[in-house]
């Protein structure tokens, strides 16, 4: 008798894979990013529009988002970790969707009734509309970090269970995913706002994110039900499970059957609850120093972590200008290049990554974990030594004759625009701000400009490798009861040194400076890779430079020390 089970039908396996769990989190994560960098594209345009073609709104706005993560990262962390997952998630996709809606109709009613706006009050309640948008756009943010941490950070985890394999495919697709939605969803909005208004570009994403959230809602339901793994955390499962220890012992001491105990070990427990009542009627000081408490014991935690110096790698990668930001594309339209060259060399960037992505899971598989972080950030750190050339080759403005505070002096004086940026931020409206007198000279030589590119360009390959090495060493070896806090703290230092690039670039603004800023960000990248060669070689010793079987691969994949999940 054959008790082998049927093979499924190629139809049946599609069927399977489209309704399995892994497949809902791919959607819903494209929903939520999708929307995500359609509103981080537009709300710098809206801002700058609104403000005259002044950036001072969208600085004013990257410094409360960066600040606010930078603060608040650790007790968002914390509140992921003390809540159920099903709580979590929606409440975090509920409040980021329900303010960028909220953000999209308030912005309407400001470019339909601006100049009446203008008009009342001399100008306060248009004033108030700004402070609204910044502040209701600041909370989806903070929204859009718990999202992040409990989808990417957790759920993956959990879904995954504990397959390293799949836990690494999984990051790799939410990577591509991530890299797809960052180049076509702004391409859309920008359309959209190109050919109608901002108007409708407002209302487009209002609407966007309202049916969205309907279909997030449904597809995190889904997945929920689909994993039960998911119903209970770690720190439930302890405390279950010392309870159950601490019964048998009070019925020994005691003399009392299981039953009998049942009652007076619940009056215990609401015993063990009283100082906690007592600490809540010490006054509101004791209520308002908690969220201090909770950042300090986040910061201590993440830093008593094996994956300290790891973490700390990726953090120092983002101190630097060697990226397709509006600091790197301004520089680029300085030396010449137009958007067409940008949008290309932007769409080659995009490819980089998704390659990179690739050859995580490639290389991870044959070399293990540590180790491709290990080869993945001596390629970025090869690759970025052309951008170190760059500074030094024909066609490089780079002079250190020219004091880099020149133009920060200008600027603060009043006596220079900002044609540059406003041109990169208005080139959805085929307009330039720059008026003729102040058009750029031809270069010389495009050899320098080209070595930067190409050396941004193939980093990425090794950048987004190493992004997902440090990001499954920290999903492995973190225990589930501090997921949430240890990854709200490292975004906190990513965007901690997102802040002092920015800086450094407001100290140093005019492109003959730009090449000492090329070169302090190497340093910073190489600094980080030291951290992350200190980690590996702590865990694998001189194993790190060999060769090994996917027997040894295993037994070092995943670490120092590898905690169980409870």
């Amino acid at each position: 008798m054959d008790n082998t089970a049927p093979k499924k039908t190629c139809c049946e396996s599609i069927q399977d894979f489209f309704t399995s769990a892994k497949f809902l989190i791919y959607m819903g994560h494209a929903l939520s990013t999708w929307g995500d960098r359609m509103w981080n594209f537009a709300v710098a345009v809206f801002l700058v529009e609104l403000y005259g073609n002044s950036l001072l709104l969208t600085a004013v706005y990257g410094l409360v988002v960066a600040g606010s993560v930078l603060l608040l990262g650790a007790n968002i962390g914390n509140w992921v970790d003390r809540n159920p997952r099903l709580k979590v998630a929606q409440t975090s996709l509920l409040v980021q969707n329900s303010c960028v809606i909220v953000c999209g109709v308030l912005l309407m009613l400001v470019f339909h009734f601006k100049e009446q706006l203008s008009e009342l009050y001399n100008g306060w309640i248009l004033t108030t509309c700004y402070i609204l948008v910044i502040t209701i756009a600041n909370i989806a943010n903070l929204a859009s970090t718990a999202t992040s941490i409990t989808i990417q950070r957790d759920w993956v985890v959990v879904v995954a269970g504990q397959d390293s394999s799949r836990l690494a495919d999984m990051n790799a697709t939410v990577r591509i995913i991530d890299q797809l939605t960052n180049i076509l969803a702004p391409m859309l909005v920008g359309q959209i706002m190109a050919f109608g208004s901002h108007f409708i570009g407002c209302g487009f994403i209002a609407g966007w994110n309202l049916c969205s959230m309907c279909v997030e809602y449904t597809l995190l339901w889904k997945v929920y039900q689909k994993t039960p793994a998911l119903a209970v955390k770690a720190g439930q499962k302890e405390q279950q499970l010392e309870l159950r220890q601490l019964s048998p012992q009070k019925d020994l001491e005691n003399g009392q059957s299981p039953e009998e105990s049942a009652q007076p070990l619940m009056n215990e427990a609401a015993v063990v609850a009283d100082p906690l009542d007592e600490s809540k009627q010490r006054g509101c000081c004791y209520q308002a120093s908690e969220p201090l408490r909770t950042f300090r014991s986040g910061w201590v935690a993440y830093y008593n972590q094996d994956i300290f110096f790891a973490g700390m790698s990726l953090a120092f990668l983002y101190m630097t200008v060697l990226g397709f930001d509006c600091i790197t594309t301004g520089y680029a339209y300085t030396q010449g290049l137009n958007g067409s060259m940008l949008s290309l060399l932007m769409g080659a960037s995009a490819v980089a990554g998704i390659c990179g992505t690739v050859a995580f899971t490639w290389v991870r598989k044959r070399c293990g974990l540590i180790r491709t972080g290990f080869i993945s950030g001596t390629a970025q750190l090869s690759c970025l030594l052309l951008c170190v050339f760059s500074v030094f080759a024909p066609g490089s403005p780079f002079d250190l004759s020219v004091s880099p505070f020149q133009d920060l002096y200008t600027h603060l004086m009043g006596e220079q625009t900002l044609p540059e940026a406003d041109h990169i931020l208005n080139r959805g409206n085929d307009t330039t701000t720059a008026p003729p007198a102040q058009e750029l000279p031809p270069l010389q030589s495009y050899m320098s400009v080209s070595l930067l590119f190409a050396g941004v360009i193939a980093a990425r390959v090794g950048l987004w490798s190493f992004d997902l090495t440090v990001t499954q060493l920290i999903q492995e070896n973190v225990i589930e009861s501090e997921r949430g806090v240890i990854n709200g703290v490292q975004n906190s230092m990513n965007y901690l040194l997102d802040l002092l690039h920015f800086i450094m670039v407001i100290l140093a603004p005019n492109p003959e400076a730009f090449g000492l800023l090329v070169i302090i960000s190497v340093s910073f990248v190489a600094m980080g890779h030291m951290m992350y060669f200190r980690f590996a070689f702590k865990s694998l010793g001189s194993r790190l430079f060999l060769c090994c079987s996917p027997e040894q691969k295993a037994e070092t994949d995943a670490g120092p020390s590898l905690p169980a999940t409870v």
